[in-house]
């Protein structure tokens, strides 16, 4: 693997994601919600910033963008058909895009759901997925803006990267995803182990992030829905869970 994956957290319950490609020294970052964190991140490893790659426009993915580029310098790499709500883009692009960091490659994949404009970053050669607020550690988006059929589609496209791809999603919902993931799948084995990976994680005030396709296949209840109708149902229960 040549691209190294650090999680930065930020807000209340969000993560920025630190890349560097190995091989070339090249940084990326993305989903600057918040700049101080972010410039930080930058400046401790003393090299200049490549990329800030973005998702999707809400602001706590994309609030530190202008402030970030300004002290660290970067291109901007969003979705043209989202051009018009995200920072200032430097490059604008759409899905089956290649983006390069060093020598270091993702593809960009289309990932409606959450929002209508939402992408994805997946690295295929170091086995890392920047999904943003798509797919989450045991969950998945809110449908905002798209459809339950829309997400379902984006779900089914990640579920079939390679198991060991890394999940770099954009927030900490894991606990309180698995204990509503646990309603909809009791009697899941590696779900019950994952809920107790978890709150050991938290109480120790560890990430519970990243995880593995592989892993949400086995324990996503989102990811493992068979039909539209099925993550509509889980979706809404999950809206009204408390």
């Amino acid at each position: 693997m040549t691209l190294s994956v650090t999680a930065i957290p930020c807000l209340s319950d969000n993560y920025i994601w630190l890349l560097q490609d190995q091989a070339s020294g090249a940084v990326a970052v993305c989903d600057p919600g918040e700049a101080a964190p972010a410039i930080a991140a930058v400046e401790r490893l003393g090299k200049p910033l490549d990329l800030i790659l973005l998702t999707h426009h809400h602001g706590d993915h994309v609030a530190g963008t202008a402030e970030l580029q300004a002290r660290c310098g970067g291109r901007v790499v969003g979705a043209a058909a989202d051009a018009h709500r995200l920072p200032k883009l430097d490059q604008a692009v759409r899905p089956g895009d290649t983006v390069a960091l060093g020598e270091s490659r993702a593809a960009v994949i289309d990932t409606p759901g959450h929002t209508v404009g939402h992408i994805a970053f997946h690295f295929d050669a170091d086995d890392v997925l920047l999904c943003g607020d798509t797919l989450f550690s045991l969950g998945c988006g809110r449908l905002l803006e798209g459809s339950a059929a829309q997400m379902f589609d984006s779900l089914r496209k990640l579920a079939a990267l390679p198991a060991p791809t890394l999940v770099c999603c954009g927030h900490e919902y894991t606990e309180s995803n698995a204990r509503f993931a646990l309603t909809i799948e009791p009697e899941n084995a590696a779900l019950q182990a994952r809920a107790q990976e978890v709150k050991k994680q938290r109480a120790e005030g560890r990430p519970t992030v990243p995880t593995t396709i592989g892993q949400e296949r086995e324990t996503n209840p989102f990811l493992r829905a068979p039909d539209v109708a099925r993550l509509a149902a889980i979706r809404s229960a999950k809206d009204n869970f408390r």
